[in-house]
């Protein structure tokens, strides 16, 4: 089953073209990554299928609604995360969380172990009494994943999620993704142009380019079509000749450069 399907969607803004009728579906409860460079359409695209903004022509469904015609009933099957935090620094941890569920109308009966639940998803539990403005910038995004899971969404787009943090936060937040997936069984939907992020997270992934999609397949898949490692060697005196001979070279480019 396609939780979420694309046909012929477009968004055009005067003589741009950000995304040019990209078609895709997206299995129910895979991680599915958008990847591309800044600037190829994968941010305009998630908007689109998050109703925030409208498609110039063409349509998509999210969850068996149609983003045009049925955007509140997207909205309600849906979580998302932005590339920048939107939580209130001057709020704590879990009265972000309240306000947010609030907004979203999860039954009061169940609203305070929901609250609890994600915390303990995203490791914040413990910090769920400090004011946001006090979290690391991996917290923060924690924070904003815990907020955009509160009421059950059936998809979770997550754009750009490890934008800005180090290393280190960054192998924490795959893990948090992961974990996620299994715990909430959900859709996840990733905007990214880290390629190791696509291939840890991925299980399949479209690449884009000026709008429009240029690749889509699995991670493997992808790397097995699009060649192998690329190495540069710098030598006073190469034998190309004797390169050229190796069978595990597929492609020589040489570069004449001022050796420094």
């Amino acid at each position: 089953m396609f939780i979420i399907e694309t046909k012929n969607l477009a968004k055009k803004y005067t003589d741009l073209t950000a995304v040019d009728r990209i078609n895709l579906q997206v299995k129910e409860g895979e991680i599915f990554g958008l990847l591309g460079p800044n600037g190829a359409g994968k941010t305009t695209t998630l908007l689109m299928l998050a109703t925030l903004l409208r498609p110039t022509s063409g349509t998509a469904w999210v969850n068996g609604y149609d983003i045009v015609k049925q955007s509140h009933q997207v909205r309600k099957s849906i979580g998302i995360v932005f590339q920048e935090p939107s939580s209130d620094d001057l709020l704590t941890g879990y009265e972000n969380l309240r306000l947010h569920a609030l907004m979203y109308g999860v039954n009061r009966s169940i609203r305070g172990k929901r609250i609890e639940e994600v915390l303990k998803l995203v490791d914040l539990t413990e910090r769920k009494d400090d004011q946001v403005k006090k979290y690391s910038g991996g917290m923060r995004r924690r924070m904003e994943i815990a907020r955009g899971l509160l009421h059950h969404p059936k998809v979770l787009f997550l754009d750009e999620p490890t934008l800005g943090l180090d290393p280190t936060a960054r192998e924490q937040a795959w893990e948090y993704i992961e974990r996620l997936v299994k715990s909430e069984k959900i859709t996840v939907i990733i905007t990214t142009h880290y390629m190791d992020e696509a291939d840890k997270l991925c299980d399949r992934i479209a690449i884009i380019d000026f709008g429009k999609v240029v690749a889509l397949d699995s991670p493997n898949n992808l790397k097995r079509k699009m060649g192998g490692d690329i190495i540069r060697l710098k030598a006073l005196s190469p034998n190309i000749e004797a390169l050229k001979k190796l069978r595990f070279i597929k492609r020589l480019i040489l570069l004449i450069t001022p050796f420094q």
